[in-house]
């Protein structure tokens, strides 16, 4: 679920409210610590299952609201996420003292952050606090903005799809998975 945003200012109506209020129901129960557990027994059955070679490590990528999900999975299982990627994620930066980004140094995965323009969930502040953070962190990342690029613009039905932005989004990621999956 991403929070299409035009390119000026709009008051929310009643539509978005109720959907605004149905999507805090339905996340709630997505706790710091329920995804970290989650990632922990999906990963544990991910080994476990016969197609998978022993020793094989994984790739998660998040879009929107999970982008932030993308960094908690690869902090709750440091030994097993070799990437971690976020496409016009949100919240990735926050006041709380569980914010997605004070996980880095848990983490050992290479990350990539693709960032939207004009992003409330993801303010150029946010993004500067998130690119110093990788900076001190030391790991191996990027971290860029894709000029052009509304919040969910990767979405082929968003009213902000942009075709040659996804393509450059969908090509980095095969990228990352492509340098750091066998």
């Amino acid at each position: 679920m991403c929070f299409t945003e035009p390119r000026g200012e709009r008051t929310p109506g009643d539509g978005e409210d109720v959907f605004r209020k149905r999507f805090a129901e339905l996340t709630s129960p997505l706790t710091p610590e329920a995804i970290a557990g989650d990632a922990a027994n999906y990963v544990d059955v991910l080994v476990r299952h016969d197609a998978v070679l022993p020793g094989s490590r994984f790739g998660v990528v998040g879009y929107c609201y999970t982008g932030a999900f993308a960094l908690r999975v690869a902090a709750a299982c440091p030994g097993r996420i070799a990437a971690a990627a976020s496409f016009h994620g949100g919240s990735l930066v926050t006041d709380s003292s569980t914010s997605p980004h004070l996980l880095l140094p848990r983490i050992h995965a290479q990350l990539y952050f693709g960032h939207a323009v004009n992003d409330r969930s993801m303010p150029e502040e946010a993004i500067r606090t998130l690119d110093t953070a990788l900076e001190k962190w030391g790991g191996k990342y990027r971290s860029e903005t894709y000029e052009g690029a509304y919040h969910s613009w990767t979405a082929s039905d968003s009213p902000l799809y942009n075709a040659p932005q996804a393509e450059r989004a969908f090509s980095k990621l095969t990228e990352l998975l492509a340098a750091t999956l066998p």
